[in-house]
């Protein structure tokens, strides 16, 4: 059932503010729940992905803790969505027309990559070094956002993680960044969601044999350049992650300090923008994550306060934040408002959890 909830504005700082930013008037949030989502704590519905028309992606968990896919028409009609002999399935991403790249499990928990056409037909892939273990196998995470070309991920027999990108005819070419650690859990990652351009560079991360996260970008032709941010811990978990691409190669992601707090960063031709959204924490696991950047260059994501406490914001490419919460987002450690992608017209959609940890999904539009 939709239900219109109201934003509070928080704060917004820097330079002049969007127009959604000085009037909450004119921001709507619809809030939804996928029909058969679980009503206990840690089910319920994940909203990830929503394309340029305003349709969204992502996954449900039912009362037995089990994620189904899901797809939310512009009007706000939802499909449900199941890989073929699945036993779970996660959307991840989404292009113009429609089409859905993600993952499925199989009866015995191996991962096996898919691509699901406008048409609901369902096309298994499968990197040819995955694993076939339980957690070992494929999943395709990000979708070109005007055609199918498909980056992600796949965990070998050693569970290790490496790349590759699938061609729109099928052929799968597979990559690991140069460091990479080669233990279980080591390896090269892909960003989520919008991890792919039109253009089909990729950015990604891989953890070195430290665990320490390094980043990069990797160009249509497999040339892969890495890049740093200064402020970066080089302990254990610490490092720069990435989270997106837009059309104009700007990659927006995070990196996490010595003190294991998160911070924001933007790298747009060769200069990274580093920025904090305000009044994120500044201990361990709190801070800013970014999650996405749309093709004006405008971030969301989420930040953690003191508390632990999650909630939105959106970063212009001007520089100017603004922050949200959705009304009814409980406000004690682990819950709030989680955004997770934004398209070009700035609709975000993500995630709430509720006083019961409980996940509801949530439209921003303005």
């Amino acid at each position: 059932m939709k239900r219109i909830g109201s934003l509070t504005l928080l704060v917004c700082i820097y330079l002049a503010p969007a127009a959604w930013l000085q009037a909450a008037s004119s921001v709507k949030i619809i809030k939804f729940n996928v029909p058969g989502a679980g009503k206990s704590k840690g089910q319920g519905t994940e909203p990830l992905a929503i394309n340029k028309a305003g349709a969204i992606a992502g996954f449900y968990l039912d009362s037995a803790g089990v994620e189904h896919g899901f797809l939310r028409s512009t009007k706000g009609a939802i499909t449900k969505i199941d890989a073929p002999g699945a036993a779970t399935t996660q959307p991840e991403s989404m292009n113009i027309a429609g089409d859905i790249s993600g993952f499925y499990t199989d009866s015995s928990g191996a991962l096996h990559g898919f691509l699901r056409t406008t048409s609901g037909k369902f096309t298994t892939i499968d990197a040819p070094h995955a694993g076939t273990g339980t957690g070992q196998g494929t999943e395709a995470l990000n979708i070109d956002p005007s055609g199918t070309t498909i980056a992600g991920i796949y965990i070998d027999s050693g569970g290790v993680a490496h790349c590759f990108v699938r061609a729109t005819n099928g052929t799968i070419t597979e990559f690991s960044a140069k460091g990479a650690g080669t233990k279980s859990g080591q390896g090269t990652f892909t960003a989520g969601v919008d991890g792919i351009n039109h253009a089909g560079t990729i950015p990604g991360t891989y953890a070195d044999s430290a665990g320490v996260f390094h980043s990069f970008v990797r160009s249509p032709k497999g040339a892969i350049t890495k890049f740093t941010v200064s402020g970066a811990g080089t302990g254990a978990g610490q490092g720069v992650l990435v989270s997106g691409i837009n059309t104009g190669d700007e990659v927006s992601g995070i990196y996490i300090d010595s003190a294991g707090a998160f911070h924001g960063y933007v790298l747009a031709s060769g200069k990274v923008t580093k920025f904090n959204a305000p009044g994120a924490g500044t201990g361990s696991g709190q801070g800013t994550e970014p999650e996405n950047i749309n093709t004006a260059g405008d971030t969301t994501g989420q930040y953690i306060d003191s508390s632990g406490v999650n909630h939105g914001f959106l970063r212009l490419s001007s520089g100017s934040i603004g922050t949200f919460n959705v009304q009814g987002a409980g406000t004690a450690s682990g819950q709030g408002t989680i955004p997770s992608s934004n398209n070009d017209t700035d609709a975000i959609t993500g995630t709430y959890v509720d006083s019961a940890g409980v996940f509801h999904g949530f439209l921003l539009t303005q």
